[in-house]
């Protein structure tokens, strides 16, 4: 046996004298549905005026003595269901909780779109900086996605265009510098030879006569690096003999490097070396790369030039004993109007060019141009062209 049960709970009853409140028709309750009458349609259960429903006859012994009917409960009259009223509520619930999903949905969306577009835009106003000039503009890294790799190539483009832009206004102001220089020479001899401060014999006119020479060069030389970079250059391309190319060069200039006190020796394979090639714009090269050599080499110093092959390409190699180069800018020989000694190179004739033009063409053959100390003292300057296969 449990423990003893406690007293049941009171019951709401009302007080004294009080009649109990009206009981309310419930259409869940199955009591507040069915009716029965006798057989006379008098109501003897049930709540007065029920809608008509499912009604069924009751029989005793085969005789009618009355009947029943049960109210569907969409027929429920008077206060709605509890069911209706439960998917009344259900319904606000849902319709509320969509409203305030939606809407948290739409702020979501235009901060995502805010934060996405944000680098876009910032791409799209660097952009348009840089089409009206202003190349030092630069896009934010606002994210990590392609969107920030977008921004970094522009990056790079802003930079090269920047250096390019450089290059160029250096280019200019570089080229007023040495045309300049004749033009003052010739300048200042012409104004003697008016002004009777010297005669005009035949030293100033060869005097005269070098400066336009020298003018002429430079002129030269930059229109041919003019229609390089337009690719306005006309090359015919041959199948040629290196070593057989190379050979009349280095003999038209034995005389020029004896008379300038320099050792000019050479060693040239038997076998031939074949590519396809313009055999003008590679004498250019090599009369460019020997005049280098003989102009800047000390006297009483020596040129040596070797023809091979390596993987591929002929090697043409260059070598000249003191003075060298410092390492620091052996890279920058290469650049138009560059010198380690300016006025050293305009004592001696140099345009700053000739290197210059050589890189321009050697790439225009697919081959490169490198420049390194040499073992002689001087300058190391080696071709590779690519053989013909």
């Amino acid at each position: 046996y449990g423990p003893p049960r406690g007293e049941p709970p009171p019951r709401a009853d009302p007080p004294p004298g009080e009649a109990p409140p009206p009981r309310r028709n419930d259409p869940l309750d199955f009591a507040s549905r069915i009716s029965i009458t006798d057989a006379d349609g008098r109501r003897l259960i049930g709540p007065p005026d029920l809608p008509p429903g499912v009604e069924r006859a009751i029989k005793v012994d085969g005789v009618v003595v009355g009947h029943m009917r049960l109210m569907p409960l969409r027929q429920t009259g008077g206060e709605d269901s509890s069911a209706t009223v439960f998917l009344r509520e259900q319904l606000q619930s849902i319709l509320l909780l969509s409203v305030v999903l939606i809407g948290l949905a739409v702020l979501a969306a235009i901060w995502l779109a805010r934060h996405l577009l944000r680098p876009v835009a910032a791409l799209r106003d660097v952009t348009a900086r840089l089409a009206l000039g202003e190349l030092s503009a630069r896009a934010p890294l606002l994210s990590r996605d392609e969107v920030a790799e977008l921004a970094l190539h522009v990056n790079a483009m802003a930079e090269a265009l920047e250096d390019s832009e450089r290059q160029r206004r250096k280019m200019l102001a570089d080229v007023s510098h040495e045309l300049r220089t004749p033009l003052t020479v010739i300048r200042g001899e012409i104004e003697a030879l008016l002004d009777g401060i010297r005669q005009a014999d035949t030293n100033a006119l060869q005097s005269l006569h070098a400066e336009v020479l020298r003018l002429n060069k430079l002129v030269d030389d930059l229109h041919q690096l003019t229609m390089a970079d337009a690719g306005d250059l006309h090359y015919h391309w041959h199948e040629l003999n290196l070593a057989e190319l190379l050979r009349p060069t280095l003999e038209r200039y034995q005389p020029r490097a004896q008379k300038c006190g320099l050792d000019l020796s050479w060693s040239l394979p038997s076998a031939p070396l074949l590519l396809q090639g313009d055999a003008g714009r590679l004498q250019q090269v090599f009369t460019n790369l020997l005049e280098n050599s003989l102009r800047y080499t000390d006297s009483g110093g020596q040129v040596v030039v070797a023809l091979g092959s390596a993987g591929g390409h002929a090697e043409i190699v260059v070598e000249d004993s003191a003075p060298g180069v410092p390492s620091a800018v052996l890279g920058s020989i290469f650049e138009r109007l560059y010198r380690v000694d300016g006025a050293r190179s305009r004592e001696r004739g140099g345009s700053g060019l000739g290197l210059a033009i050589c890189k321009a063409l050697v790439e225009a053959h697919g081959g490169s141009i490198v420049a390194a100390p040499s073992v002689l003292g001087g300058v190391k300057i080696t071709v590779r062209l690519p053989l013909k296969t």
